[in-house]
């Protein structure tokens, strides 16, 4: 029994130093950092999500930051059928461009890091949470549904770097009429 607490309290203190050395943008600056963006990047190797692949598009969202230092985020998704909207909340932390949620999904906080952003063109974001396992993800925004191809090789670099596979860095293709005219920003 001691074994198996001393093995876990090991893997835990060595996913905790893995994470420790992402820092958030340097003299990250929310307001800056508000407005549209949309996804056109993103790296999950999660196995539920493996089918889904190939119907992934670039979403669109708003991030709107509040008086308090928090921020509302807006994302809209297209489906196959649809286009959906989605409000995530997320609070902020001691550390700027750190923020934290809750996952309804999962039921449990997940952490949300600004790794790197130019404010104007593209960013740089990381989802990272410990429960049963490790799930990270690694998403690409970009203030059009097009980057440049540095900027994309920077965000697979990052990716790769985080450990994640090729086949499960994607850079999907833009959703048309997501969010419908007149009812998006």
């Amino acid at each position: 029994m001691r074994t198996t607490v001393v093995a876990v309290v090991m893997v835990i203190l060595c996913v905790m130093m893995v994470h420790a050395d992402v820092k958030p943008q340097k003299d990250f600056n929310l307001q800056r950092f508000a407005g549209k963006w949309y996804r056109v990047g993103l790296a999950y190797d999660s196995l539920s999500f493996v089918p889904f692949r190939d119907k992934l598009k670039a979403s669109m969202g708003i991030i709107t930051a509040l008086p308090n230092g928090n921020v509302n985020l807006t994302m809209w998704d297209a489906t196959t059928l649809s286009c959906r909207s989605k409000l995530y909340q997320y609070e902020r932390t001691s550390v700027p461009g750190q923020f934290t949620y809750f996952s309804t999904r999962h039921n449990v906080v997940k952490d949300i890091t600004v790794v790197d952003t130019n404010y104007n063109e593209y960013a740089v974001v990381l989802k990272h949470k410990v429960f049963n396992r490790e799930y990270t993800q690694v998403a690409l925004y970009g203030r059009s549904q097009r980057v440049r191809i540095d900027v994309i090789n920077k965000f697979k670099a990052f990716a790769l770097s985080r450990g994640f596979p090729r086949d499960s860095i994607l850079t999907p293709t833009p959703a048309e009429n997501c969010p419908p005219s007149g009812s998006g920003p």
